[in-house]
């Protein structure tokens, strides 16, 4: 289970990121965190990462405030959380395999562990054929599928997804939930913070809406607007899904 209570999280510059959020995720669900540009999704994410620590309030992941983790402890923690990014981020010079291998060289699992598990997980996300071939030599969403194998080959309980499809086509985006879907079946909590309105609108999923750092709406099987949000977007002439692909920066 993951819980935010009352967290506000403020840089040194003055600027809120958020402002005394609360929510609960149960294990196994599967979470849309979406808003503007700026709203302070990204900073969300670096709390259960423990990139960022709050300014007040508290995170908790299984009962554990990682809030207050020390530091020698944050790389256990990020053993049961995997991460996949906008950007991929994967290692030009290794193989599809090796890039999918190094996450659990680094938990320290041994070779034979590594050979198994690593054809089963390229298996499940259609790249088997592919685990010779190095990053350039693929699509766009086949990289992507590298990063999701990377992120679910040590089993985690966590998988966030930092705007998964902003660099990817719409059917490479939605072979790409499909995939994260299969996942969260299996009892994998999934968490996506994104822009795509068609996706979240497609999928009618748990939605959690941050803006300007505040937590504006927590809906079940929703779309990316209300009907309300929509009115409202129409009256004022805007368009409230932002499709851009940026995120705030952490000052």
């Amino acid at each position: 289970m993951i819980e935010f209570d009352r967290v506000s999280k403020r840089y040194v510059t003055g600027t809120h990121a958020l402002r005394n959020v609360s929510f609960t995720i149960e294990d196994g669900e599967f979470v849309f965190i979406i808003g503007k540009s700026g709203a302070g999704k990204s900073t969300l994410i670096k709390l259960l990462t423990c990139e960022e620590q709050p300014s007040s309030g508290n995170v908790r992941i299984d009962q554990i405030d990682v809030s207050a983790l020390r530091r020698r402890l944050v790389p256990y923690l990020r053993r049961n959380i995997g991460m996949v990014f906008q950007d991929f981020r994967l290692i030009d010079s290794k193989t599809v395999f090796e890039n999918v291998a190094f996450a659990m060289e680094i938990i320290g699992a041994s070779r034979r562990s590594i050979r198994r598990r690593v054809p089963i997980v390229l298996s499940i996300v259609g790249l088997r054929d592919k685990a010779r071939a190095l990053p350039r030599q693929l699509s766009g969403g086949e990289q992507q599928r590298v990063a999701v194998a990377r992120a679910m080959v040590n089993n985690p309980l966590l998988i966030l997804a930092d705007e998964p499809t902003g660099n990817l086509d719409p059917a490479s985006s939605e072979a790409l939930m499909a995939l994260l879907e299969q996942i969260n079946q299996s009892g994998t909590t999934v968490i996506v913070c994104t822009h795509d309105r068609d996706l979240v609108d497609r999928m009618k999923r748990r939605v959690l809406e941050i803006q300007d750092g505040n937590l504006v709406r927590d809906d079940r099987s929703s779309g990316y607007m209300t009907k309300r949000t929509k009115v409202v977007a129409a009256q004022e002439g805007t368009d409230e899904s932002d499709s851009g692909s940026g995120e705030e920066a952490a000052p």
